[in-house]
């Protein structure tokens, strides 16, 4: 089978696997891996920005934390609300938010873009912790899971966990071939075009400011999308959802993975994860495992050092290995 074969069925059998995952009936590892499937969609979001597009925002956890709020606010307080208007209403708040915001934050460029950008989260942040709207610093339980109706019946009962879990799974897959039909696209080359020479992309015509506010507000639907998908998994929502931690905790995702490869964004919330889990694990690790931001701060650095096209970089050259020896013994 050939790269291009390989590189567009094998997306395909992966998520074939992981739908089969539940089936292992392990509560801890399958909540486990729907929280990695939503950094997953989390990740990919800002890569686009960071990646394809070129505008590193370090204020993309506004998106996140504004449609969890968004989910706990719209429904009644101890009844279900209906996932068919409270997720297009979450993500249309967020899309929203980003065409306003990337109005003025796109004039700017970047450490004050990236500045902006945190500005614009962190008074969101304030907004529900220092105010009754978002329940402050102790922030707001949702006590039911949206429902997924079709009339009296019940498509998905979000309440179970193997359901809950391929819904996310699905969310995930739409969103990775989604970016790549997109990123495949004109509009995805135009992009990446803006992101190597702004200012040739503008001389030869395009409307450069257009473009960086489709791909603004597109990362800010997918952004709020997996934080709509949090908050239904965990049944809250608080400020620190909104923080500047987790808009760095998910740009070290991306940089883990690899900028600018969404199967790269898919392995960074993975490895990110999965080692926090490990790290932070006091059986194996005791007193140390409280400081594992430590350990991790270290990988990522090493990461940035030694391996600049992240995790993604790491695979592609083990994969163009075996070619170059064939055809190097073709040669000889």
């Amino acid at each position: 089978m050939n790269h291009g074969a390989l590189s567009r069925w094998l997306p395909w059998v992966v998520v074939g696997l992981f739908a089969l995952f539940p089936l292992l009936e392990s509560t801890f590892y399958t909540q486990l891996v729907t929280k990695v499937l939503i950094m997953a969609i989390f990740a990919m979001s800002l890569d686009l920005l960071v990646g394809y597009t070129g505008l590193v925002s370090f204020g993309h956890a506004a998106y996140f934390g504004l449609a969890g709020y968004a989910l706990a606010l719209m429904g009644p307080k101890y009844e279900a609300a209906s996932l068919w208007w409270t997720l297009p209403a979450s993500l249309g708040i967020c899309v929203v938010f980003a065409l306003v915001t990337g109005l003025l934050v796109l004039r700017t460029r970047g450490i004050y873009f990236i500045m902006v950008t945190l500005a614009f989260a962190q008074m969101l942040f304030f907004i529900f912790h220092d105010t009754k709207l978002g329940g402050g610093s102790d922030g707001i339980y949702i006590y039911a899971k949206p429902t997924m109706n079709l009339g009296e019946t019940v498509l998905v009962n979000l309440e179970k966990l193997d359901q809950f879990y391929w819904l996310v799974l699905a969310f995930t897959a739409a969103s990775f071939f989604l970016l790549r039909r997109i990123l495949g696209s004109s509009f995805g080359r135009t992009l990446v075009g803006i992101k190597v020479n702004e200012h040739r992309m503008r001389a030869l015509g395009f409307p450069v400011f257009r473009y960086q506010l489709a791909s603004f507000a597109l990362a800010g639907a997918l952004g709020g999308l997996a934080g709509y998908l949090a908050a239904v998994q965990f049944g809250f929502v608080n400020p620190e959802i909104l923080s500047w931690h987790q808009s760095g905790m998910v740009l070290m995702m991306v940089i883990l993975g690899g900028m600018g490869t969404l199967h790269g964004a898919v392995l960074g919330a993975f490895a990110f994860v999965l080692l926090q889990e490990v790290l932070s694990n006091q059986a194996w690790f005791g007193v140390a495992a409280k400081h594992w931001q430590l350990a991790m701060g270290i990988l990522i650095m090493l990461v940035a050092l030694y391996l600049p096209q992240g995790l993604a970089g790491l695979m592609n050259s083990f994969r163009r290995k075996p070619q170059v020896e064939a055809e190097e013994g073709a040669d000889g």
